[in-house]
């Protein structure tokens, strides 16, 4: 294997009782996660005291899979969980390193907001700030904004783009001197150095100014995670870095291939963005003891919610009108996520997996990679995987919480320090310096800069 030069990066993929379905009736699992803060908190000190790269919350606006006959009458899913950007404000006051990742929509929010909020959190953490850019894709969330129907995927996306160049714009209304705060001459801020954006487009009207100032990064840190082809172009031209969801090394590679190889298009180098696969792993001292965890929290799987599970990421079809035991039906194009459609669908066919099989293999990772067995062989694999061209790092997502975070920061982490593959310490204080990324200049001192 080729050696790299630079480490990989990690992020602590926090979902509140943990990553599988039913994570939530494990013994060792918070019950309550979603609503208990101190929870939160001590996640957030493990995840810095083991140098993560950054914290990362999922969000939806609506509340999934509650709506089936059988979810409804027995209300077994797991619901409620914290706001992430409220969130991860406290938290931030309470750590000083970790980067932080919230998940926030194009499709159900103003451009206006988003700039703020993640401006605003990029202050109060001195620098540790991410936007996580998605497209909504469930019709739960559709519901809850005046609306009886999802937007169309490709409307979607294309909103997501002008929302993007907007939100980047707002985030550039000031230049990082423009604020004197002189109280002898009375002068708070330079007018030559603040940028109205008067954006009009197709989707938005957006004048400026943004009313915070530039952060200290100049801009949190793009994330994104669609995989669909309009996605891989939005990531390819806005995101630094991407989430994504594959079960094989190869897909790994070729995703890797085909999205680093888009940036040129858009003047960027390949090292401009990183690319974190999710990895759901399941640690033993050894590989029997590691399945023998796994099979424990499969078992508190509830057939309805491995069916509501299928139903909200397989498409538009109501998996309940056919045997658990029998094969998958023909789907139609979801109007919901396309990537993790396909990815399910196609596993479900090379398997020749039924119903019942196919949620039993999604319901921890949803998609991504699943892994099982010992810190050796897991690492094994981590490795491979980076050295080879298909990630740049993982998003680490833990079975259940808190004892999967501890499990990895306990035996996972330390052996990738033994072989060189993550850090020891931080070597700087902003989410751009723990992944290696450049701190984007201000169009007016770029300018200056090309001359």
């Amino acid at each position: 294997m080729t050696r790299r030069t630079d480490q990989l990066s990690l992020g602590a993929f926090l979902y509140p009782t943990g990553h599988h379905i039913a994570a939530w009736r494990h013994p060792q699992a918070q019950a309550d996660a979603g609503s208990n803060f101190a929870h939160y908190a001590e996640l957030a000190r493990i995840a810095e005291a083991a140098k993560f790269d950054l914290i990362f919350m999922a969000d939806g606006v609506g509340t999934r899979g509650t709506d089936t006959e059988a979810l409804s009458r027995t209300a077994i899913r797991y619901v409620a969980q914290f706001e992430p950007l409220t969130l991860l404000s406290a938290l931030a006051a309470l750590t000083e390193r970790v980067g932080f990742v919230a998940t926030a929509s194009t499709t159900y929010n103003e451009p206006y907001h988003i700039a703020r909020k993640f401006a605003s959190l990029d202050h109060i953490s001195a620098g540790r700030a991410g936007w996580n850019l998605v497209t909504s894709a469930s019709e739960d969330e559709a519901q809850n904004f005046n609306r009886d129907h999802h937007v169309a995927h490709a409307e979607r996306y294309e909103r997501a783009e002008e929302f993007a160049d907007v939100v980047r714009g707002l985030w550039d209304t000031w230049e990082e001197d423009a604020f004197l705060r002189d109280k002898d001459s009375g002068i708070y801020y330079d007018p030559a150095k603040q940028h109205l954006l008067n954006h009009r487009g197709k989707h938005f009207k957006v004048r400026g100014p943004l009313n915070v100032a530039r952060a200290p990064q100049g801009h949190p840190v793009i994330v994104q995670a669609g995989s669909s082809e309009p996605g891989k172009d939005l990531a390819a031209r806005t995101a630094e870095v991407i989430f994504t969801a594959h079960q094989t090394i190869e897909d790994a590679r070729a995703f890797y291939s085909d999205v680093k190889g888009r940036l040129a298009r858009f003047g960027r180098s390949p090292d401009a963005l990183k690319i974190m696969p999710g990895i759901f792993p399941v640690i033993g001292k050894t590989e029997s003891e590691a399945r023998e965890k796994f099979e424990q929290i499969q078992e508190l799987i509830h057939p309805a919610v491995g069916l509501s599970l299928l139903n909200g990421m397989a498409g538009d079809v109501d998996l309940s009108a056919y045997p658990l035991d029998g094969p998958i039906p023909e789907v139609t194009e979801t109007n919901g996520s396309k990537s993790r459609q396909k990815l399910l669908v196609d596993l479900a066919r090379r398997e020749n997996l039924t119903i019942r099989q196919l949620y039993l293999r999604v319901a921890g990772a949803r998609g991504h990679w699943q892994i099982v067995g010992t810190p050796e062989q897991i690492v094994d694999q981590m490795e491979e995987w980076f050295i080879t061209g298909a990630a740049d790092g993982f998003n680490v997502m833990p079975p259940h919480l808190p004892a999967g975070l501890t499990d990895f920061v306990e035996h996972i982490v330390p052996e990738l320090r033994r072989r060189g593959l993550f850090r020891t310490d931080y070597a700087g204080r902003t989410l751009r310096s723990h992944l290696g990324l450049r701190e984007p200049l201000h169009p007016a001192h770029a300018a200056v800069a090309a001359e």
